[in-house]
């Protein structure tokens, strides 16, 4: 490749990301003003979405290790910054203090979780690992007695906001004679910690550490017999998955002002399993591109499907959200079937699927 060529891809590559940072700047103005802040406020917990799918796919995409009770993290770092910023110890911590604590507890509830199943792999690691996340949140659930710590099912409310400087981001902001709304705050906070979390994984995946994963994935016999020393790969996969995890939960506890048990079932754990593995696993623009899917399609099933009943048979047939999870499984299995490496998948990803690995 000549020089000329060389410097033309630079200056397209400039271009591209120019133009995508434009798009993102400007993106809660523009999805405010048309569809309303109900659907900005989606786009927010997309973003947290895509954070928790970043997190996983270090530990399914790239180790290979099936992880179902990822959500688990996402509940420690919710309910650590619950107790620490609420009434319910009369604990207000500011965020600079609350989320490097919450993704240090996240980390070592990974390390928990990976020393046991060290040995394990595929289904028996999938049943460890979900029955770990159900017991994060039964433990949640009733560690309202005798000493009430986590408020039980009632969850802890009163949360107090995220705040930046002293400045907090539940109210419009002004900036300059700008009055910048509070779910625009919550979403460039969001993208920039998103971006801080694409930016690590970029480096992971291209470290000494990202390939000693990769090599595990592929055989772990082999990367064994090369010098890769599995248990400690394998824990700090765990560790490093899960500490983006304890960093979205904190956000969440904060933007909601509210957390309870019922935010960290099962399905959520399979949704985000589901995000890695439809935008295609070990592939990070594909990861962004499944939580983004994952969390915008669900709520346009669920908007769409009465005014389509009504303009078809001139009344609501099917119970919408039924309706919507109906429509929702379909376009999986429709993906699965069609796509299997994922919408997005890596180049190793899809020169395995067609039997030319390399």
């Amino acid at each position: 490749m000549g020089l000329a060529e060389l410097r033309r891809d630079r200056r397209a590559a400039i271009a591209a990301t120019l133009a995508i940072g434009i798009v993102l700047a400007v993106a809660p103005f523009v999805i405010g003003a048309t569809a309303g802040s109900t659907w900005l406020r989606i786009v927010d917990f997309a973003l947290l979405y895509i954070m928790l799918a970043l997190g996983l796919n270090i530990v399914v995409g790239f180790a290979g290790l099936l992880d179902m009770g990822y959500i688990a993290f996402y509940g420690v770092g919710a309910y650590l910054y619950a107790l620490l910023a609420s009434p319910q110890f009369g604990l207000h911590w500011p965020l600079w203090a609350i989320l490097p604590a919450g993704a240090a507890l996240a980390g070592l509830f990974g390390v928990i979780l990976g020393a046991p199943t060290l040995r394990l792999r595929g289904d028996y690691l999938a049943i460890v690992t979900l029955g770990f996340g159900e017991i994060i949140r039964i433990f949640l659930n009733n560690l309202n007695a005798p000493v009430n710590i986590t408020n039980g099912p009632q969850g802890i409310s009163g949360i107090d906001p995220i705040r930046i400087g002293g400045v907090s981001l539940a109210k419009p902001i002004e900036v300059l004679g700008f009055t910048l709304p509070s779910l625009h705050a919550y979403y460039y906070l969001f993208l920039a910690l998103a971006l801080a979390i694409v930016f690590v994984s970029i480096r992971l995946e291209n470290s000494r550490i990202g390939r000693a994963w990769v090599a595990i994935r592929e055989d772990e016999i082999a990367a064994k017999a090369c010098g890769i020393n599995t248990r400690n790969v394998k824990l700090l996969a765990f560790a490093m998955g899960a500490t983006f995890g304890g960093v979205a939960g904190g956000l969440f506890a904060g933007f909601q002002a509210f957390v309870s048990p019922e935010s960290f079932s099962l399905m959520e754990s399979v949704m985000v399993l589901c995000m890695v593995v439809l935008g295609g696993m070990g592939n990070i623009p594909g990861v962004i591109l499944g939580g983004v899917l994952l969390t915008l399609l669900p709520e346009l099933f669920r908007h769409g499907a009465g005014p389509v009943q009504q303009a078809l048979f001139g009344k609501v047939v099917l119970d919408p959200e039924a309706l919507r999870m109906l429509l929702f499984g379909l376009a999986l299995i429709a993906v699965m079937l069609y796509r299997p490496a994922g919408l997005w998948p890596s180049t190793r990803r899809r020169r395995e699927l067609r039997g030319n690995s390399a």
